[in-house]
């Protein structure tokens, strides 16, 4: 597989999360980071199209509801909700959604554009996946919007959000974690940092650079192989493609656990090799700055990085998947 391909099909990554009855995605390109919901500021004078402002990376950024913008009655918040971190060429900007999906390449295919765009409509084009349609948000019409001196309809948003103890603590604990993770971040680094996905196995933290990620998956029918090393689980069918799926703690020599009846599954390639890695559980997007990775490694183990107060072990998967065991050379 040519890296011009690779490259072409990064472009099409595309972030896909739940907002109520639907579902709506972003250029993974686009996206900084995922982060639980916090508490927001609610400034008297704030227009009636943004939800909350949240410090962001030393910025004071808008969080938005996109039910607001396409005349959607909003449904109360929970301690459950996730807002999707974007940037545009001008601002950044926070998305309040029910549930982050995962990540898919869009088959070009696939993509329905809507007619008659213009830059004022935030949904520029359909997808197609299976039986249900995905969709795609035009950030840039979203900076216009949120800019614009549209009017809406007055909305208390303040009434969306719990009013219990419990969860007002917790998201003013999320506020708390957002401000001291700032120490650790520069504003002039914000569009040069390596994007990282991070997940679970047992209860340590890993993370793969998301160029090297082709599709994360939820819920994949793996049919076993007999015969074959203790770390290859099996094999699933991705759209008529036979991959072989590697349990990543065996592989990695890591005591195994009882895992749930269906893991997450991350699929990743380079121009060599695509192959799936059964995990625990994906955690969340993130970046670390250029100046921290190193440029080389000779373990399928790359380097640490601490990371929310947590280590993260950064896979190498150029080398992992170079690893001769995963060539069989005899029949």
């Amino acid at each position: 597989m040519s890296s011009e391909f690779l490259l072409e099909q990064n472009k099409n990554n595309h972030l896909y999360f739940r907002v109520g009855d639907n579902k709506y995605a972003v250029n993974s390109n686009s996206v900084l980071e995922i982060i639980k919901l916090p508490l927001l500021d609610y400034p008297q004078r704030l227009p009636n199209n943004i939800v909350g402002l949240m410090k962001y990376n030393h910025f004071v950024i808008n969080v938005v509801d996109i039910r607001f913008y396409l005349n959607i009655q909003p449904t109360p918040y929970t301690t459950a909700n996730e807002v999707v971190i974007i940037k545009t060429d001008e601002t950044i900007i926070g998305i309040v959604v029910d549930k982050v999906e995962g990540i898919l390449p869009f088959v070009t295919s696939k993509v329905d554009s809507l007619p008659f765009i213009d830059k004022r409509m935030l949904i520029d084009a359909l997808y197609k996946l299976n039986d249900e349609t995905i969709f795609i948000i035009n950030i840039f019409s979203l900076e216009s919007i949120i800019k614009g001196s549209d009017s809406f309809e007055p909305y208390n948003v303040q009434t969306l959000f719990p009013a219990d103890e419990s969860s007002k603590s917790l998201f003013a604990l999320r506020s708390t974690e957002l401000a001291e993770k700032e120490k650790f971040q520069f504003v002039h680094e914000i569009y040069t940092k390596d994007k990282f996905i991070s997940f679970m196995l047992n209860n340590n933290h890993y993370g793969i650079k998301l160029r090297y990620i082709k599709e994360v998956l939820k819920d994949t029918n793996i049919i076993n192989v007999p015969c074959t090393p203790d770390f290859i689980r099996g094999i699933m069918n991705l759209r008529g493609d036979f991959i072989a799926v590697i349990d990543l703690k065996r592989f990695l020599n890591i005591s195994p656990s009882v895992y749930e009846e269906k893991n997450p599954i991350i699929i990743v390639e380079n121009e060599d090799l695509t192959l799936a890695l059964y995990i625990d559980k994906i955690n969340e997007l993130f970046e670390i700055p250029d100046e921290i990775i190193p440029k080389n490694s000779e373990n399928s183990v790359s380097f640490d990085i601490i990371y929310k107060d947590k280590v993260h072990t950064i896979l190498n998967i150029d080398r992992m998947l170079k690893d001769k065991r995963l060539f069989i050379t005899d029949m």
